[in-house]
């Protein structure tokens, strides 16, 4: 179950706060393709699931950007922030894809929050971010997410 914060004053005192792990979610061959479809990125190490398995990772791979973009239900798995008028996406300050997904593994979110400061009519949560594969030491996607969440 995720933490819930009531409202922005809460949000306050969460900085430094390990928010630990979301359930994990399994990538399936269907959804890289959807994800190709939706970014026009056929390359065959995502789609070509016969030339990927003779390819360098031996399997059809996860686009980076869809392990990045799988953040979203991840992250709602962490943190519920009630009691606010609106939450914003306000960006990412880095990121890095360490290595592969194959399709087929899972992965799970792990969130730390870093900072939370203050902004014109609400707060700023800054959260470091690291994607795990499930029994693969080096993560998937580490991150630094920036949301806002206003009064």
């Amino acid at each position: 179950m995720p933490r819930t914060a009531h409202g922005v004053a809460e949000l306050l005192t969460l900085g430094g706060t390990d928010l630990g792990h979301s359930d994990w979610l399994e990538i399936t061959q269907d959804r890289v393709n959807t994800f190709a479809d939706a970014t026009d990125d056929h390359q065959w190490i995502h789609v070509d699931v016969e030339r990927a398995a003779a390819g360098p990772f031996g399997a059809p791979i996860a686009h980076g950007y869809l392990t990045l973009s799988l953040l979203i239900p991840l992250w709602n798995e962490l943190l519920q922030v009630e009691g606010v008028g609106m939450a914003v996406n306000y960006g990412l300050n880095k990121v890095r894809f360490p290595s592969p997904v194959p399709v087929g593994r899972k992965i799970r979110a792990h969130g730390v929050i870093a900072s939370v400061t203050d902004v014109a009519g609400g707060v700023e949560v800054t959260v470091d971010l690291t994607v795990e594969i499930e029994e693969v030491a080096k993560p998937a996607v580490v991150a630094q997410a920036v949301y806002r969440f206003y009064a």
